[in-house]
């Protein structure tokens, strides 16, 4: 586990008032200086001369990485240093691998499917990470120019891993959650290897992917495939993006207006926060519509629509200084903006910053989008 700084200044000499309490010969004023830069690694334990045995050996032990990092050209697997995403990040997403047998008579075909396949979703391509080539010694891989990377299955094996076949899923479950605890907690280096899940091949998609999605989150770095199906992966990456997206810093688009089914002068015109989600919804929303319509999207440091505005990244005189940045007036003749249902309590203030536009007050939800326009329209 991460010592804090109060954990490691119960150990030093002037929590427990004893000689050479802050003497700063560590360079630090006080030794609850001291104690927080460890906890934070900006110095390291070797600095303070009257650090106690025992602390030395917890900070020895603390120091040491939990799990390691293994490489394949240009992917990484494992590597995670918390339990839980809130703690900190997780670091890797989970690889997601299939194996394929050189010598199946369908081989260039199921080849070509994987690498075919691929999904965007909120600014990001995401494809099969690994193939895992069975008797493919001889196969060359450099004529294989793709994003997904390609290994024999000899050389795979020959990786740190840690291997778990998914024969039953309560052992698999408390395995990976087991291997997962002892490499973060105890720091135990004989868990501090990546660990994957080998899943067989099965009828039963639901069921595989039930399991698989639960493996994702706790706690696989990653899951080797005997079969491909699209539809599988693509549940996969969805779940993995998730649960890897960095809850420090929110997914976030470019703050500008954007167009739909060719708007012109006359088209309606939304407005949102540059938050991936939000933005995501909403566009999926107009570009389905099949009617011309403009999307101003506000700076808002990647926020909700309500965080954004409970933390003033979403003001009526920030929104007119974007509708000016963004020269709206003179890109439309439209007078009216459709704002979030949410932010229906900034109407007035709005349309007193805003006295060339209507405010507009829209659906709380994206779905509703399309029956709100057709009302609109009618």
């Amino acid at each position: 586990m991460n010592l804090s700084g109060m954990q490691i200044f119960k150990y030093l000499p002037a929590a427990k008032k004893a000689e050479h309490s802050n003497c700063k010969e560590c360079g630090c004023p006080t030794c609850m200086a001291f104690a927080i830069k460890l906890a934070q690694k900006q110095v390291t334990y070797d600095r303070c001369k009257y650090m106690p045995k025992d602390l030395k050996a917890l900070c020895a032990k603390n120091m040491k990485t939990p799990q390691k990092t293994i490489a394949i050209d240009n992917l990484k697997i494992g590597g995670e240093n918390v339990l839980y995403r809130h703690e900190k990040t997780f670091v890797n997403p989970t690889t997601l691998a299939v194996i394929l047998d050189c010598k199946d008579p369908d081989f260039e075909n199921k080849l070509q499917r994987i690498k075919d396949f691929k999904i965007t979703r909120i600014n990001e391509t995401m494809k099969v990470n690994l193939v895992i080539l069975k008797n493919g010694e001889d196969y060359k891989t450099n004529d294989l120019c793709d994003e997904t990377v390609y290994i024999s299955e000899k050389d795979f094996n020959k990786l740190s891993l840690i291997k778990i076949v998914d024969n039953n899923f309560a052992d698999t479950s408390k395995k990976l959650i087991e291997i997962r605890q002892k490499a973060i907690l105890e720091r135990d280096e004989n868990y501090s290897n990546p660990v994957y899940v080998y899943l067989k091949s099965t009828n039963d998609l639901s069921d595989l992917c039930a399991r698989a999605s639960y493996y994702l989150c706790k706690y696989a770095n990653m899951l080797v495939f005997e079969d491909f199906d699209e539809a599988l992966f693509a549940t996969l990456m969805t779940l993995r993006q998730n649960i890897f997206t960095d809850p420090q810093k929110p997914l976030q688009v470019e703050s500008k207006i954007y167009e739909f089914n060719n708007p012109d002068e006359n088209s309606i015109v939304f407005m949102t926060t540059n938050f991936a989600l939000t933005f995501f919804a909403v566009a999926n929303e107009l570009e389905n519509l099949h009617v011309p319509s403009y999307l101003i999207v506000t700076p808002a440091e990647g926020m909700s629509v309500l965080t954004a505005w409970s933390a003033e990244k979403f003001t009526a005189q920030m929104v007119a200084k974007t509708l000016k940045k963004f020269n709206l007036t003179e890109k439309v003749k439209t007078r009216k903006i459709i704002i979030p249902g949410l932010l229906e309590h900034m109407k007035e203030e709005l349309e007193e910053a805003l006295p060339e536009f209507e405010i507009v007050v829209g659906t709380i939800e994206a779905y509703a989008i399309s029956d709100f326009v057709k009302n609109m329209t009618c």
